[in-house]
């Protein structure tokens, strides 16, 4: 806890006197994030500091390989889905972004199995990208991790289209969607393009 006071501290006499302003507007206006992106929780990959967000710019699910779950409302709690609703709805977002990575644990998780001591939820949460598992395990075992990656991505694509009020707004012209790829050891962020290929954003 010592390190993450100190980290409050910097963020004090650093981030907060020169942000200060845009945080009054926020709380006097309140937010209009520009984007939701939706990215894994891995330590590794802020989105917020990949894209150089501002405070309000973006807003933001993280979770286990950043996996989007079909539609499916019923009496059960279902907290990406809410997020993903209070995003569009209410917010009114223009873009959703899903933001894969290189070295996914939860990607590893679906290909091999998840390890015994995350085996209360992990587990049946990554099964949620079964259909990718079912299409990277036909790469050689050396491109799979990386495939399944690419495929999460493009299946959490697929999944948001599920909700009917994202692929009205989509058909409508008022939001748009977009894969996008991170590689933690090179810096790099992959633009999934309309052909259905990952490629490198031009610096």
């Amino acid at each position: 806890m010592d390190d993450l006071i100190a980290g409050y501290r910097r963020f004090r006499a650093g981030t907060w006197r020169s942000e200060r302003s845009r945080f009054e507007e926020l709380s006097r206006l309140g937010q209009k994030p520009r984007a939701l992106v939706i990215a894994c929780s891995d330590s590794r990959t802020d989105p917020q500091m990949v894209f150089n967000a501002a405070p309000g710019e973006l807003f933001v699910i993280r979770n286990v390989a950043n996996l989007v779950p079909p539609y499916g409302p019923d009496d059960q709690p279902h907290g990406v889905s809410s997020a993903i609703e209070f995003a569009v709805r209410a917010l009114r977002v223009r873009e959703i972004v899903v933001m894969g990575h290189a070295m996914c644990g939860g990607i590893q998780a679906l290909l091999n199995g998840a390890p015994a001591e995350v085996s209360d939820f992990v587990d049946q949460w990554v099964r949620i990208a079964d259909p990718a598992r079912a299409r990277a395990i036909k790469e050689p075992p050396e491109r799979q991790q990386q495939a399944c990656e690419h495929e999460a991505v493009r299946l959490s694509l697929a999944n948001l289209m599920t909700f009917p009020w994202i692929k009205s707004a989509v058909d409508g012209g008022r939001l748009r969607l977009h894969g996008c790829y991170f590689g933690i050891q090179s810096g790099i962020l992959e633009h999934l393009d309309e052909d259905g290929i990952f490629r490198p954003i031009p610096e």
